[in-house]
């Protein structure tokens, strides 16, 4: 189901849904639930919206609490909402999941959920932006762009056209990829992009999968890349991007062969629960951007070595036989990182994954801080190395 706009004004009615064992008209849920009272003044000002919304079959709203709504709306990013009507339509678009998805179908293996959102400018993934739903303990959270959780505070309130889970924050749009690089502090990555000019290309592929290896994996193969002319890293870039498959963890099976941008393959292994994509360690899985999911890995992917992990491996191995070097490459002129990922995991990782069928929760939630501006936050399209 694909809706042409959904606004802030549509998610707030969402949210005030009623605790019923019967179900009732969107129009009723809407009257009953004080806890979101925040939104129903948004709502006012156009209720044909909702009108639109109350004629829709088998969604599931996320609705942001009075206190998750307000924060947001004192935030600069929510500020800006008001000047922006096409992110208004987006982010809260992302609050609709394409399916009725009840509480208690959501387990301790990850389920990676689609949206209504489908606008190009701001997601470019077939089929809808995914959220990830997880239980953790007794919590249901989902997952958003840069791996922002969201908490469910009440479940399973139940309309006619669905069900409505109340959130204790409001979900983040996937942002494009060399804004989540930062966010990530994988500033080597961002810079390697910009060296082999892929910039322009990398905002515009959709449906991709990116094995994105940390700062501290280019500075260990630091002799390695300075001999690397701009064509030979490009193809080393491309050897870790798969294109046309978004390939979240619950995809990253035991014995998968992926095809990568420059031609090759890649291989998935599962040892004792730890995912390696040729002898890499998945690090981070699942980190949503516009245009697919980000996996961190722990070395750089080398397309002439494509040795896989050792037989009981808890760490990745080198791709590269080179000397590290004496400080991170390719960071020299980029941004300094705005958003910072908090080091506290909220997720299982990639440890927790089944040996046979691959399923890990985000790793982390970063701290979005007021200086984010919507642009780089909610920024239309994502990188990838396409070659």
């Amino acid at each position: 189901m694909h809706f042409k706009h959904l606004s802030l004004l549509a998610l707030a009615g969402y949210a005030l849904a009623q605790d019923s064992s019967t179900p009732q008209s969107l129009n009723a849920t809407l009257s009953g639930n004080d806890q979101l009272s925040n939104l129903t003044s948004f709502l006012a000002l156009q209720p044909q919206l909702l009108d639109t919304l109350s004629n829709a079959q088998n969604i599931t709203i996320l609705a942001p609490s009075n206190n998750a709504f307000s924060a947001f709306l004192n935030s600069s990013a929510g500020s800006q909402l008001a000047d922006d009507p096409g992110l208004v339509a987006a982010l809260l678009s992302y609050h609709v999941l394409n399916g009725t998805y009840t509480s208690s179908m959501i387990s301790n293996t990850s389920t990676f959920v689609p949206t209504l959102l489908t606008n190009e400018s701001y997601a470019n993934v077939t089929g809808g932006q995914v959220v990830e739903a997880i239980m953790i303990g007794n919590e249901t959270v989902f997952y958003s762009g840069l791996l922002q959780n969201a908490t469910v505070s009440q479940a399973d309130q139940n309309f006619t056209g669905g069900v409505l889970h109340i959130i204790d924050s409001v979900l983040t749009l996937p942002t494009d990829i060399l804004s989540t690089a930062s966010a990530a502090n994988l500033t080597a990555l961002r810079g390697a992009i910009n060296a082999t000019n892929l910039i322009d290309t990398v905002n515009y592929t959709p449906d991709v999968t990116i094995f994105a290896p940390t700062n501290e994996a280019f500075q260990s193969i630091g002799s390695a890349l300075e001999n690397l002319s701009e064509s030979d890293l490009a193809n080393v870039l491309a050897y870790h991007v798969v294109n046309g498959t978004v390939g979240y963890s619950t995809d990253l099976v035991n014995g998968t062969s992926l095809q990568t941008a420059n031609g090759a393959n890649l291989t998935v292994t599962v040892e004792n629960g730890t995912v390696f994509v040729n002898a890499a360690r998945v690090v981070t899985p699942n980190v949503l951007v516009a245009n697919g999911v980000v996996h961190v890995i722990d070395n750089v992917l080398n397309p002439s070595n494509t040795s896989l992990a050792a037989p009981d491996a808890t760490t990745g191995a080198p791709g590269f036989t080179a000397s590290p070097g004496t400080e991170v490459p390719f960071t020299s002129g980029q941004p300094t990182p705005t958003t910072q990922i908090n080091p506290t995991s909220e997720g299982p990782g990639p440890a927790e994954t089944a040996a046979s069928s691959s399923s890990t929760g985000a790793a982390a939630a970063p701290m979005r801080t007021g200086a984010v501006g919507v642009g780089a936050l909610l920024g239309a399209g994502a990188a990838v190395w396409f070659l």
